[in-house]
């Protein structure tokens, strides 16, 4: 997994995210306006420092960072200090006031955002064969301790059937850890899809997205492997982002037909927005992503 994604051949290397699968970032830009939202709240929040950090960890093309800028009023943007955390090469058409680099800053001051990040953190999955025993997939190498601890804590398949499979979750609850890490004041927020405890699936959720489809997760760099995440592993407080959302002013309400009328271009104007912002709180969709948030 570690390879098909981020060797020197691997998805996110040498593939544009946005061509594959779709994500928050891409379906409408009330995502960005409600994370600029959310930065000028931290901004408040911090009483305004001199320089305000805006992290986006696997920043694909730098999409969400160039709209942030663009929806945030000029005396915040001003002192906004933008950086892509990213394995690809930087993109040619990438703004010049966007920094681009493999490993997000330390000493953060402002937001760390991971969208969809985290479940294309590289790990390890175990299977429960037919004679009761524990290993990782496709080999008969029993569980390390470390590995076999985690489990135990948060996934545990001594009562699962034949066949159950689990998702080792400590290379992501290791991996939020060293980000949240980098945060010196401010907030650490990951966007992904993910389960609890009490609704584990019981034989695992490893997929693949290819040219805008689900395939199968075959290791060959050419397309994405993705794995849900264990929410609750890695610590921090969650909300939907239907809640998140809304409570930063993302609201799919229609117009009142009224308005059709009395402005027809204000109203399809509105409609639109509404439809967008459906979309990215629909519980059965978008709107079912987690938001982690971690403050410092």
């Amino acid at each position: 997994m570690e390879t098909a994604l981020y060797g020197p051949e691997g998805f996110f290397v040498r593939e544009r995210p946005r061509d594959h699968f779709r994500t928050s970032v891409h379906a409408s830009p009330l995502f960005a306006g409600a994370i600029a939202t959310l930065l000028g709240r931290i901004d408040e929040a911090l009483d305004h420092p001199g320089r305000l950090d805006l992290v986006d960890v696997g920043a694909g093309r730098g999409e969400l960072l160039t709209a942030v800028l663009a929806a945030l009023p000029g005396h915040v943007r001003g002192r906004v200090r933008a950086v892509a955390v990213e394995k690809a090469p930087r993109p040619s058409d990438l703004p010049a006031t966007i920094e681009w680099t493999s490993a997000p800053p330390e000493g953060i001051v402002g937001l760390l955002i991971a969208t969809e990040w985290l479940d294309n953190v590289p790990l390890d999955i175990a299977e429960k064969s037919e004679k009761g025993d524990i290993a990782y997939l496709d080999s008969d190498e029993p569980l390390s301790p470390a590995d076999d601890a985690w489990l135990r804590q948060w996934w545990p398949l001594d009562d699962a059937p034949p066949g159950a499979r689990a998702e080792i979750g400590s290379p992501r609850d290791e991996a939020w850890a060293r980000a949240v890490a980098t945060v010196e004041r401010g907030l650490a927020l990951a966007v992904d899809y993910g389960h609890f405890a009490a609704d584990r699936p019981l034989f695992g959720t490893l997929t693949g997205y290819k040219d805008g489809r689900q395939v199968e997760p075959i290791p060959d760099g050419e397309r994405d492997l993705t794995v849900a995440v264990a929410l609750d592993s890695l610590g921090s407080e969650t909300l939907s982002q239907r809640e998140a959302l809304r409570s930063l002013g993302v609201d799919g309400t229609r117009p009142p037909l009224a308005m059709a009328t009395e402005n027809p271009v204000g109203y399809l104007k509105t409609l639109a927005q509404a439809s967008q912002a459906a979309e990215l709180t629909d519980p059965a969709g978008l709107g079912g992503q987690q938001w982690v948030m971690h403050w410092v």
